[in-house]
C-alpha cells in the first residue's frame, strides 16, 4: 500500500479505518496492518499457535505483517509491547461493523423510539465461532457532519488516533467494536468536523451512566437485567383508570429532601428506606422526582440535562434507581419522573454543536436560543432528534418502570416567540408563531407512551391557554394525560397573599377557574417554582400573625383538595417550611418538634386519606357533573361554598372562610334533608386550630335555599375549610 492511503489514518481523518487496518488480502497473499502509536514491538499469534513479528513501516506507529495464510487459520491475536510490558489483545479492526439496517432506517426516519439499543456503548460478544467469541464494547454515535470520529478513554491514553470509528454511510452513524473493554470503562467521542477541521471531545448522547460531577466522561454500562418485583403493580396500572381515581402527588428534589449529618446526599437506596415510608404514611398516591437525569450543576435542579439516558450518579447507580422505583411499586406508590425535552445546556462537552455543527439544535439563532435559561432548543424538525427524544422517554418508562413523565416547559416548545422580542424569532411556514415541528413531536410522544405503556401518564407543564393539551391526538389534541393548571395556582396564590381585609376585592380569583376547569384534565399544583427566587415559602406567603399564617396555610391546602383536579404539593409544604426551598440543604425537619408544624403534617395526612376514601372528591375531577357552586358570590364575607359529586350521586359540601372572623349561623343550600356531619375541619385542634366547629352533626331544614331543596345552618371557623357530607 502506498503512503497516500495511509495519510488520512495518520492524520486522524479516516472515515473507513477498516479499509487500511486489520487483515486484508494483498494480491496472492495477505497483509495485517495495525496502528499502535505507543507500541515498540508487535507480533501476531495465529489460530494455529504460530507467532510472527510485525514490522514498523512508519515512525508514527504503523506495523505490518505480510505473507501467505489459510483462511481457516486467519483468526489472530496481537502481542503488543508498550512501556516494556507485553499485552495480549484482540484487534478492534478484526471485527467489521454490523449495522442493523432496519433500526438505522427508522432512526433516520425519526421513528425509532428505542434508539438507545442502537446507539451508545453496549457490551457485546463478537466472533464467528463460539470458541473465537470474545467480549468487548460496541460503540455507535450519530455525527453526520464529522470527517472522523474516535472512541477515546484511559484504555488508549485519550488519543483519537488509536480507535478511529467506521462511517456507516448516509445514516450519519459511526461504529467500532473494541475488544476487552468492560462495564465501568470511561470513554468519550473525539470528533473532527468535515468543514472546519475543528476537533471536539464529546460525551456520548446515549450514555447510560456518567462519572460523578465535575467530571463528564461516560461510563460503559453492563446492561444487566434488573430483577424487578413489580409485576403485579404494572399489571394493575394497565387496568387502572387514573382519570377517575384519586391522585395526589408529592414532588421531591432528591438532593434536598433529607441529607446526612455531614451534608452529603442520600443515595437512591437510602431514599427508598426513608422517603417511601414517609410518603405512604402521608397517603400520597405518587411521588414525582424533579429531574434525575445526569446534569453537571447541582443548582440547575436537574433541568440542565446532559445525560438524557443516564440517572445522575450523585445518588448511585442505575440499578440503585431501579431499586427505589421497584420499592415504591411494591407498596403501591406510583413514580413520575420530571423530563426535559424542550431545551439543553450549551456545555461544550455535551450536545451543543455536537459534531462541530448545529446538530441537535437549530443553526439560526432565532430558533436556536432559549433566552430564559441560556440554553439551546432542540430541532424538533430533524428526524434523528425526534428519535433521540422519543427514545429518551421510552427508556425511562421501559428500563426504569416509571409510571409517568411530567414534561417540563411545554409552552416554551409550542411557541416560536416564547420569551423573544419582535425580530428575535422566525415564523413558521404559514407565518405564525406556533412551532409546528414541536407540536408534531409532542403528539408522537404521547401517542407512543400511551401505546407502548398502558396506564402510564404524561403530564404537561403548560402555562398558556393552548387548546386541547390533554385531549387525544386523533381529535387534534396534543395527547397528554393531564396538564398542570398554572392559572389556578397563580390566581389562588395571588388571592391568598392578600390581607383578609382586602380579599373581598379579589373574590373573582377564587371563582374564575371554574369557567375553564373542564377544558383540560387538570392537575392543581403547588410546586417548587412557587417557593424559590424570592417568592417565599407557602407559609411565608401567608399574611398576618403566626396564628393567621398557619390557619391560612391549612386553608390553602384544604381548598386545593376540595377543588376538582388531581393534586400536587412540593416537599416541605406539609410541614409548613418557614423559608424558601434551598436546594443546597435538607428540609427543616427539626420543626416537627413544634405543634403547629406537626399539625400541618397531620392535616396533609387526613386530606390525602379523605381524598382517597371519598369518591366525590376524585371520581369526577374532569367533568362538570362533579362540581356545583352553592354560593360563589359572598365576596363581602370572603366565603365560597360548593358541592362535589361522585358517579353514584353521593356528595360532599365544602365551605371556605377566607377571613379571621368566625361565621356563626352561616346558611347554605344542600341537595337533601337529614343530618350532615363534618368530614374534616381545618380548625380542629388536632391540626393546630382553635377547635371551633359543628359537633357531631347538623340537621337540615326542609326549606328551599339557594335553589336547593334543603337549608343547612352551620358555623364556619375563621380562616378554615369545613368538609360536610350526609350522615
Amino acid at each position: 500500500m502506498t503512503k497516500k492511503p495511509l495519510q488520512p489514518l495518520l492524520d486522524a481523518r479516516e472515515y473507513d479505518p477498516f479499509h487500511v487496518l486489520g487483515l486484508h488480502r494483498d494480491g496472492s497473499g495477505w497483509v495485517l496492518r495495525a496502528f499502535l502509536p505507543y507500541a515498540t514491538e508487535v507480533a501476531v499469534e495465529w489460530r494455529i499457535g504460530k507467532i510472527e513479528s510485525l514490522q514498523r513501516v512508519n515512525a508514527a506507529g504503523i506495523f505490518e505483517w505480510r505473507g501467505t495464510l489459510s483462511v481457516d487459520n486467519s483468526a489472530y491475536v496481537l502481542h503488543v509491547v508498550e512501556d516494556g510490558i507485553t499485552r495480549r489483545r484482540h484487534d478492534a479492526y478484526a471485527f467489521p461493523p454490523q449495522p442493523p439496517a432496519e433500526d438505522l432506517y427508522l432512526f433516520n426516519e425519526g421513528r425509532n423510539c428505542q434508539a438507545y439499543r442502537l446507539l451508545g456503548a453496549a457490551p457485546e460478544m463478537r466472533g464467528s465461532e463460539a470458541s473465537d467469541w470474545i467480549g468487548g464494547v460496541r460503540f455507535r454515535v450519530w455525527a453526520p457532519n464529522a470527517e472522523r470520529v474516535s472512541v477515546v478513554g484511559v484504555f488508549n491514553r485519550w488519543d483519537g488516533r488509536v480507535h478511529q470509528m467506521a462511517s456507516l454511510g448516509a445514516s450519519g452513524v459511526w461504529e467500532l467494536f473494541i475488544p476487552h473493554l468492560v462495564a465501568g470503562d470511561l470513554y468519550k467521542f473525539e470528533i473532527r468536523n468535515r468543514q472546519s477541521g475543528a476537533i471536539a471531545v464529546k460525551a456520548d448522547p446515549y450514555a447510560r451512566c456518567f462519572e460523578q460531577r465535575p467530571a463528564t466522561a461516560a461510563c460503559v454500562s453492563d446492561g444487566a437485567a434488573y430483577a424487578w418485583g413489580d409485576g403485579t403493580w404494572i399489571g394493575r396500572r394497565a387496568m387502572r383508570d387514573w382519570l377517575h381515581a384519586p391522585m395526589s402527588i408529592y414532588e421531591v428534589h432528591a438532593g434536598s429532601w433529607m441529607r446526612h449529618v455531614d451534608g452529603s446526599f442520600y443515595s437512591y437506596r437510602e431514599l427508598a428506606e426513608r422517603l417511601i415510608p414517609y410518603v405512604c404514611d402521608l397517603g400520597y398516591t405518587h411521588v414525582e422526582f424533579m429531574p434525575l437525569m445526569e446534569h453537571p450543576l447541582d443548582e440547575s435542579w436537574g433541568y440542565q440535562c446532559t445525560g438524557h439516558f443516564a440517572p445522575t450518579s450523585r445518588f448511585g447507580t442505575a440499578d440503585d434507581l431501579r431499586y427505589l422505583i421497584n420499592a415504591c411499586h411494591q407498596v403501591g406508590l406510583g413514580v413520575i419522573l420530571d423530563w426535559v425535552p424542550g431545551h439543553f445546556p450549551t456545555d461544550a462537552f455535551a450536545l451543543a454543536h455536537f459534531d462541530g455543527s448545529p446538530l441537535y439544535e437549530h443553526a439560526d439563532p432565532r430558533l436556536k436560543l432559549q433566552p430564559d435559561w441560556g440554553t439551546y432548543v432542540f430541532n424538533f424538525g430533524r428526524n434523528e432528534v425526534r428519535s433521540f427524544l422519543l427514545s429518551s422517554a421510552h427508556y425511562w418508562l421501559a428500563e426504569f418502570h416509571a409510571d409517568g413523565l411530567r414534561v417540563d416547559a411545554v409552552a416554551s416548545m409550542l411557541y416560536l416567540d416564547y420569551s423573544r422580542k419582535p425580530g428575535e424569532w422566525l415564523p413558521n411556514r404559514h407565518g405564525g408563531r406556533e412551532n409546528l415541528e414541536a407540536i408534531q413531536f409532542l403528539q408522537e410522544l404521547n401517542a407512543m407512551v400511551h401505546r407502548e405503556f398502558p396506564g402510564a401518564l404524561t403530564i404537561a407543564e403548560e402555562s398558556t391557554s393552548w387548546p386541547m393539551v390533554s385531549r387525544p391526538v386523533h381529535l387534534g389534541g396534543l395527547g397528554f394525560s393531564m396538564k398542570w393548571n398554572m392559572g389556578w395556582m397563580n390566581d389562588t396564590l395571588d388571592y391568598i397573599e392578600n390581607d383578609p381585609v382586602h380579599r373581598r376585592y379579589h373574590h373573582d380569583r377564587l371563582t374564575f377557574g371554574q369557567l375553564y376547569a373542564y377544558t383540560e384534565n387538570f392537575v392543581l399544583p403547588l410546586s417548587h417554582d412557587e417557593v424559590v427566587h424570592g417568592k417565599r415559602s407557602l407559609l411565608g406567603k401567608m399574611p398576618g400573625d403566626d396564628w393567621q399564617r398557619f390557619a391560612n396555610l391549612r386553608l390553602l391546602l384544604a381548598y386545593q383538595y376540595g377543588m376538582p383536579g388531581k393534586k400536587l404539593g412540593f416537599m416541605g409544604s406539609e410541614i409548613a417550611a418557614p423559608h424558601e426551598w434551598r436546594s443546597s440543604e435538607e428540609l427543616p425537619w427539626r420543626l416537627l418538634a413544634y405543634p403547629a408544624h406537626t399539625g400541618m403534617q397531620r392535616l396533609m395526612r387526613d386530606l390525602n386519606r379523605l381524598h382517597a376514601q371519598v369518591p366525590a372528591l376524585h371520581e369526577l375531577d374532569f367533568s362538570p357533573d362533579g362540581f356545583s357552586w352553592i354560593d360563589c358570590h359572598d365576596s363581602d364575607q370572603s366565603v365560597v361554598s360548593w358541592l362535589r359529586f361522585a358517579r353514584d350521586g353521593s356528595c360532599v359540601a365544602i365551605v371556605c372562610n377566607f377571613t379571621p372572623v368566625p361565621r356563626h349561623g352561616y346558611r347554605i343550600g344542600v341537595p337533601g334533608t337529614g343530618v350532615w356531619r363534618e368530614l374534616l375541619n381545618t380548625d380542629s385542634e388536632y391540626f393546630g386550630g382553635g377547635n371551633l366547629g359543628n359537633g357531631s352533626g347538623l340537621n337540615t331544614e326542609a326549606q328551599p335555599w339557594m335553589q336547593r331543596p334543603a337549608l343547612l345552618t352551620l358555623t364556619v371557623p375563621p380562616l378554615a375549610v369545613v368538609f360536610l357530607t350526609p350522615a
